[in-house]
């Protein structure tokens, strides 16, 4: 007996006997069917994943039509072949399924390898189709055992003492842990252990999530920043069931969110979390030119090249060259979401762009390695800069128009291991907050702040670290004092923002054009008002204080953690103590919080903890905030910034203090004895109103 399949690989046949043991090759197969008494066996020849899978699918189609027509009973698939699948190839399989069924034969598989037994089982699909074991022909079935409690099918399974579960269960009712997440903490299991024993617990398939155990197409399917968010990644989309990967399967609220999302029915299964972070950090955003983010640019952007002196369309270029269109779409995009800084970084793979927003950086796309170079020469063009220098760092600047307004950027690129990073600071005067009612300081603050400015008189230092928006306050301050009757002269590195009526000057230290050297020749310009953007040694603190004893105005930075510790600062860099204490009128600590995110805000009453630690009524406890994320907010409940403050004025009593080179220790004592609020307990403050979190006083103040 033999069976022909007369259409298969564009028309060729392949016989293979079963009693006779014959068998006839033609020229192209791609499936090879075998009879073998009341059943067939049908192996695909060529991976069912690659360009040629749509041919190797109506071969298989054709190949299982014989087979009903034959009568047979069975139908082997044989997979020895295939090394991975995907849904398109599982869809398939459910296909063939039922067609044999309705003639009343039965789809097995056989010769499966580990990965594609994995797929089969997490997927659902080994209890609709036959599994054959290797070696054997029963089918394997992992059924549930029921409800039980996670510690005894730990115990049952000898993974744990009855023991370890007794104390685990112990300290898990003192700290309100989960069970599973205190016996790993104490080392009595591993957290492989613990997912197995909750797959059984709950009915749901467990896995180690890798490569090959989801489908890549399905990188689209639901964008990144929801999946780090909700902390699932897409395995395989069959029909419509999503199996989908989940630490948490009994997060319903999340898995209807992705059915919302998909329009598909989940299958979760369960997987460390470490896992899906790491599928999700690995997955590309954006790896093609062709995406949809090059067809953002609006028509309002424009580029301002220095080299011709002329505004150039840069939408009028993107047809010549996808790579301007793409990046002029990266810098209006950053702009757009109101970014301080764009961070282009190459690694061994691929190319990663991420924002800094709000002063924290997240990712908004990745690009294919090879692009980083072509990425890298236009914006150099941009910047007026040699493109054939690769081995050293170089700083420039890009001027651009977006939504009606100049942008300027700061150019800066540093060769690497893997290429050029390249870093763009944005600075849009739009974004800069230049009234000093707009700072958003606490009203003490406030007034005390106002009340430094209106001296005639002395030194205004305004201290924190990079990126606490010290230059900021300082232009705030500039522009309330702005008037036609007086002469403000600044010293910055670089100007940012430029100021009406406002003498700028730009520190140049290639031509030896320093802070201190601007500083002696400004002093002779008459000034009024005098803004040094930072004291950084010795000679510029000595004439900026100067400057104040002499008339003058001094307002500055310094990089220190609060306002006590500009004193020390200034004397540390060799400043007289009894000249500091007659010329400084007060300083302004700043931090910059981010502000919870009104579109996804949500309150809640604060916990116990937090009414003991901060001495809170707690038969009044406060409502506080926080964002459950959002597409608006980038999934991280916040959304835009605000700042605190700690003011502390001059006075007599510490004009004395600072003649006697204090320690900080002094200086610390000095503010708790006169209740001058510290940087945290403004944010702690700022808490309670519901404009940010504890926790995220605590991340930026470091109480």
């Amino acid at each position: 007996m033999a069976l022909a399949a007369d259409n298969v690989a564009d028309s060729a046949s392949t016989v293979v006997a079963g009693d006779e043991d014959t068998s006839v090759q033609t020229q192209h197969v791609s499936v090879l069917s075998t009879t073998l008494g009341q059943a067939i066996n049908l192996v695909p020849l060529e991976s069912l994943v690659d360009d040629s899978s749509e041919c190797l699918f109506t071969d298989l189609r054709t190949a299982t039509q014989n087979a009903r027509r034959a009568g047979v009973v069975q139908v082997v698939l044989d997979l020895g072949r295939q090394k991975i699948l995907s849904s398109a190839v599982l869809e398939l399989f459910l296909e063939l399924h039922a067609e044999l069924q309705q003639v009343g034969c039965r789809l097995r598989i056989s010769n499966a390898s580990a990965l594609v037994r994995e797929v089969l089982y997490v997927t659902g699909i080994e209890h609709k189709i036959g599994v054959v074991e290797r070696g054997g022909d029963s089918e394997t079935a992992r059924a549930a055992t029921g409800k039980q409690q996670l510690g005894d099918i730990l115990v049952s399974r000898g993974v744990l003492t009855v023991e370890q579960l007794i104390e685990g269960l112990r300290v898990q009712r003192e700290s309100g842990k989960r069970l599973g997440e205190v016996l790993i903490e104490q080392g009595c299991v591993t957290d492989q252990e613990v997912l197995q024993a909750l797959s059984q617990q709950l009915s749901v398939p467990e896995a180690v999530l890798r490569s090959g155990l989801f489908d890549p197409s399905l990188v689209t399917l639901i964008d990144r920043r929801t999946l780090a968010r909700l902390r699932v990644y897409p395995m395989f989309q069959v029909n419509n069931e999503l199996t989908l990967a989940t630490s948490n399967p009994q997060n319903i609220p999340c898995l209807r969110e992705v059915e919302n999302l998909t329009g598909c029915r989940v299958r979760p299964v369960l997987v460390r979390l470490a896992g899906i972070q790491s599928a999700i950090d690995e997955s590309p955003t954006g790896v093609e030119l062709g995406n949809e983010l090059i067809a953002e640019v609006d028509d309002d952007f424009e580029v301002i090249e220095r080299a011709v002196d002329d505004l150039d369309a840069i939408d009028n270029l993107a047809g010549d060259s996808p790579i301007i269109n793409l990046v002029n779409s990266l810098i209006q995009r950053a702009v757009r979401d109101g970014a301080s800084d764009l961070h282009i970084e190459p690694s061994r793979d691929m190319c990663r762009v991420r924002f800094r927003i709000d002063g924290v950086l997240y990712e908004a796309m990745t690009l294919r390695a090879e692009l980083l170079p072509s990425l890298v020469s236009r914006l150099k063009v941009m910047a007026n800069l040699d493109i054939s220098e690769r081995r050293l760092p170089q700083d420039g600047r890009i001027q651009v128009v977006t939504q009606g307004r100049p942008v300027d950027l700061r150019f800066s690129s540093l060769p690497g291991l893997y290429g050029e990073k390249v870093v763009l600071r944005i600075l849009d005067k739009r974004q800069a907050i230049l009234e000093l009612d707009r700072l958003g300081m606490a009203p003490h603050n406030l007034n005390t702040y106002s009340g430094f400015l209106s001296k005639g008189h002395g030194l205004v230092l305004v201290t924190g670290p990079t990126g606490s928006g010290k230059t900021t306050s300082l232009y705030a301050a500039l522009n309330s004092l702005n008037t036609l009757e007086k002469n403000i002269v600044t010293i910055e590195d670089p100007v940012e923002y430029q100021l009406d009526i406002v003498n700028q000057n730009e520190v140049r230290g290639n031509i030896g054009l320093s802070f201190a050297k601007i500083l002696k020749h400004v002093l002779r310009q008459d000034p009024d008002i005098i803004m040094v953007g930072e004291i950084r040694e010795k000679e510029t603190a000595e004439i900026a204080v100067q400057a104040a004893l002499t008339g003058h105005l001094v307002l500055s930075t310094l990089h220190t953690n609060d306002s006590a510790g500009a004193i020390t600062r200034m004397i540390d860099m060799g400043v007289e103590p009894y000249l500091l204490s007659s010329a400084l009128v007060g300083v302004v600590g700043q931090r910059l919080l981010r502000r919870v995110c009104p579109e996804c805000k949500t309150t809640y009453a604060a916990p116990t903890e937090l009414v003991e630690k901060f001495g809170w009524d707690a038969s009044r406890a406060p409502q506080l905030a926080k964002g459950r994320g959002c597409n608006e907010c980038y999934d991280s409940g916040y959304r835009g910034r605000l700042a605190v403050h700690e003011t502390l004025p001059i006075t007599d009593a510490l004009q004395q203090m600072i003649m006697r080179n204090p320690s900080r220790d002094e200086l610390s004592s000095y503010l708790r004895e006169n209740k001058i609020p510290s940087l945290y307990e403004d944010g702690v403050e700022r808490a309670r109103e519901q404009q940010t979190t504890i926790e995220e006083v605590s991340r930026v103040v470091n109480a």
